[in-house]
């Protein structure tokens, strides 16, 4: 007996648990139990093959796309916000790039986030490595920690004048709270702290990218004519 896929509506044998045009997973229907079980059996172990990932491939596909994306998603880029979207797209590709990869070229939204998790690792580190590298050159060696220094005051000013603004806090807290902040150590830790939510962000939108581009790959893979 044959049946049509619903994503593709090729043709698709019924013994078949993938298309072998799309790889969407198809539903099997039996009439005898025995029948009935094993073939149930098959689609289980069809959708776990479709959830997991192999970590192999997709550890090369994710590398391939963090490292460029973790440069322009940094401090030294000076992107901005563009980062997150460079980030979330370079997972979106990782992902593409494995399924093409793969056999049957499907996977789940939930196994497409943990490849874009990984990418999302992966561009994190190399943007704050990035990130730091370029202020140790620029304080080190480059002699620049005056400019540094009156940039992160201007910057901690800015978000003192905010604060009062807001009402939130009291003009003792806050002139203290400055103080501290002006200090080596209060200066160092406030970079790190910077960095860190930096990457944490790039690290939530490769997430996204992935799932999105699992989902992508689901709905744009067609027959080849």
């Amino acid at each position: 007996m044959e049946i049509s896929c619903s994503r593709c509506h090729q043709t698709v044998q019924a013994e078949n648990c993938y298309c072998p045009v799309c790889g969407l997973p198809q539903l099997i229907y039996a009439t005898d139990g025995a029948s009935g079980q094993a073939q149930q059996e098959r689609w289980n172990e069809a959708t776990r093959d479709a959830s997991s990932v192999d970590w192999k491939p997709a550890l090369r596909a994710a590398l391939m796309m963090a490292i460029p994306a973790g440069v322009l998603s940094s401090e030294a880029s000076q992107a901005g916000h563009l980062g997150l979207i460079w980030m979330a797209t370079a997972a979106g590709l990782a992902v593409m790039l494995y399924v093409r990869s793969q056999r049957p070229a499907w996977i789940t939204l939930g196994a497409g986030a943990r490849i874009g998790l990984v990418t999302g690792l992966m561009g994190g580190w190399v943007a704050v490595a990035v990130g730091s590298g370029q202020l140790f050159v620029q304080r080190v060696l480059l002699h620049q920690s005056s400019q540094m220094d009156a940039a992160w005051k201007d910057a901690v000013e800015a978000s003192q004048q905010l604060t009062m603004q807001m009402g939130l806090g009291d003009a003792a807290q806050l002139q203290a709270q400055k103080a501290w902040m002006l200090t080596p150590w209060g200066q160092a830790g406030g970079i790190t702290f910077n960095l860190i939510i930096s990457a944490l962000f790039l690290i939530l939108f490769a997430v996204t990218g992935g799932a999105l581009g699992a989902r992508l790959m689901a709905r744009t893979r067609r027959p080849e004519v």
